[in-house]
């Protein structure tokens, strides 16, 4: 997500914090900004785009001082913009946020009644808003900053500067990650660790609801409610290209384990437990009550998601859904009109297939919608609404956060539906909405399963092709782990619907054969046994994943990898974690480029 940087000494630190945010860059970003007192008097520079940008506005202006904050941004409210940059400032406060403020829209409402003038569209300038509020009551920037977070429901990682105060910078966490440092006569604060290795090594990781207060002479830590606490100073050894990874061999193994946050961030503020209903931003209940077919357009593991979501649309909407190759849509004359609601599915927003298909369908009159992980790309520019994904960036070519996100969509635009043509009661979305909520804690216990992978990529490493059963909602999943493997490890393999084994991809099963059957109890599992029994016959090798609580498919099973029991919304999100750290452990013990596999690209701009 977006890079936050702080320093307290006696340097300039308009170079420190320019040189940190470089080292936030792998984190992808929109737009930057920089505030630094200059003899105690507030100066912020902020525009839209790369580094280079606000360091050639740094060097026209000549800033210079000291203390100082830092921000790249990564677009969650507002589209990437000079305004929208961050530092915010409001009354001589200047704050810098990473995270999202669930209550905003009330909260800014509140704001103006009072006299407050907003000059983004961002949820994160009410902070300097509330803390300047707050500054009327209390001269202690500390107390002020716990104040104000007492009104703010969401998370974040905060950095708070003020003018005429050039001896301390204020910060505070909840749920977005913000690292300390400790360097003689110096204080910094990094959302990351590598924006810190050319300072110090001596690191402090804040926990949530702390607040903390960095000056010259060292750091001090309160929780929420004011009260000292204590936190450990750990010295990290990391290179800067680990530290940029976390600590994880590849990008795509640090993504893979941060898809519980991204689920979670993707669900938050949009749920309404008691209305049972969702808030998606800019989908007209008018609109959506008023279609009678839904058309999907979407490329690769996109498109695996939109599978996904054309079975829970149909269950719980009860209407027709197509899921379209968008590489495929526009050439077909296609049989669409003002009565589809035509849904673009896109991690970057840019994919130029996916682009012309979601043309295609707005010329034939149709309302259109997008799922997307970029603010302001171009497809949810063409788009009629957009529902954000919050995966942040993704640096690994090979999809995974990016995917369970848009699963997650999906299933939220499922709910959305049902509710608004009256096909999903109250009571029937309260508790799928509580489903999904369960999700990430879940998919944490999942990934905590990565050495039984780890031991069974071990075991099939030198694999010449493999198969994939699913059927139901797990079929698209059986697609995109296969589609894992192909893209990191180059070993053939191929994604059926289980019921199709029998109508030609038997005749590969031979004792050679690996075949990875995701069989947990829900829709289908009858038949998924019959599945392995089939493949049992053959002489086949049968990889199963299954529900914790099965006794069946491990006594028919080669190898078994558990996810806890889920309702058939959810389990798609846990079953899909094995496949992805399977694929992941044998491309890296076969020694392939993990993070940028041969002849892909991360965004398909080209047809």
């Amino acid at each position: 997500m977006c890079g936050i940087v702080g320093y307290v000494g006696s340097q300039n630190a308009v170079p420190v914090l320019t040189a940190g945010l470089r080292r936030l860059e792998y984190r992808g970003y929109d737009s930057a900004g920089v505030a630094v007192l200059d003899h105690g008097v507030l100066r912020v520079l902020r525009c839209q785009g790369k580094l280079r940008n606000l360091e050639k506005l740094v060097a026209a202006e000549s800033l210079c001082g000291t203390p100082g904050i830092g921000h790249t941004r990564w677009a969650t409210h507002g589209r990437p913009s000079d305004t929208n940059a961050h530092p915010h400032v409001w009354q001589g406060v200047a704050v810098v946020h990473n995270g999202i403020i669930e209550n905003h829209l009330a909260l800014k409402a509140e704001l103006i009644r009072a006299g407050h003038i907003f000059s983004s569209e961002t949820d994160s300038e009410i902070f300097a808003h509330l803390i300047a509020d707050e500054l009327h009551r209390t001269d202690d920037l500390a107390a002020a900053v716990r104040e104000a977070l007492r009104c703010v429901q969401g998370t974040y990682a905060l950095a708070v500067l003020r003018e005429g105060d050039e001896s301390r910078i204020v910060v505070a966490k909840n749920a977005s990650p913000l690292v300390l440092g400790r360097a003689e006569g110096e204080s910094f604060a990094a959302s990351d660790i590598p924006a810190l290795l050319e300072h110090t090594r001596d690191v402090i990781f804040l926990e949530d609801g702390d607040v903390a207060v960095l000056q010259r002479d060292g750091i001090s830590i309160t929780g929420a409610d004011g009260s000292p606490v204590e936190r450990p100073t750990r010295r990290v050894d990391w290179t800067p290209i680990m530290a940029e990874k976390g600590g994880h061999k590849h990008f795509m193994h640090k993504e893979i384990f941060e898809q519980p946050r991204a689920v979670a961030d993707t669900i938050r503020s949009r749920a309404s437990m008691e209305e049972g209903d969702l808030y998606l931003e800019g989908l007209d209940s008018e609109v959506l009550r008023n279609v009678s077919r839904v058309v999907i357009v979407a490329c690769g593991t996109s498109y695996h998601a939109g599978l996904y979501g054309k079975c829970f649309i149909e269950s719980f909407a009860r209407l027709p859904v197509e899921v379209d190759l968008a590489s495929e849509f526009r050439y077909r004359d296609p049989v669409v009109d003002s009565s589809v609601l035509a849904v673009a599915i896109s991690q970057s927003g840019e994919t130029l297939d996916t682009l012309a298909a979601l043309r295609e369908a707005k010329k034939r009159g149709c309302s259109t919608a997008a799922v997307c992980n970029v603010v302001g790309a171009a497809i949810p520019r063409e788009a009629g609404a957009t529902l954000y994904t919050h995966a942040g960036p993704e640096i690994g070519v090979a999809s995974t956060k990016c995917f369970t996100t848009q699963v997650t969509a999906m299933a939220m635009l499922a709910v959305k539906l049902g509710r608004v043509r009256g096909t999903l009661s109250a009571e029937e979305a309260r508790r799928h909405l509580a489903e999904l909520s369960s999700a990430p804690k879940l998919m944490e216990k999942v990934l905590r399963q990565e050495q039984a992978c780890a031991d069974l990529a071990r075991r099939y490493r030198h694999l010449s092709g493999c198969l994939f059963l699913g059927r139901g909602p797990q079929h698209p999943i059986a697609l995109e782990g296969a589609l894992k493997l192909k893209e990191i490890s180059y070993v053939h393999a191929e994604g059926y619907a289980a019921g199709e084994m029998k109508h030609g991809p038997i005749a590969l099963i031979d004792p050679e054969l690996p075949v990875v059957v995701i069989a947990p109890r829900g829709p289908g599992y009858e038949k998924m046994l019959g599945n392995i029994e089939e493949v049992r016959a053959r002489g086949g090798q049968v990889i199963a994943i299954c529900s914790e609580s099965d006794s069946r498919v491990p006594g028919l099973a080669d190898h078994v990898l558990r996810v806890p029991d889920a309702p058939p919304l959810v389990s798609p999100l846990l079953t899909v974690l094995p496949l992805q750290l399977f694929a992941y452990h044998v491309a890296d013990m076969r020694g392939t480029d993990v993070d940028q596999p041969r002849n892909l690209a991360k965004s398909v701009t080209v047809e």
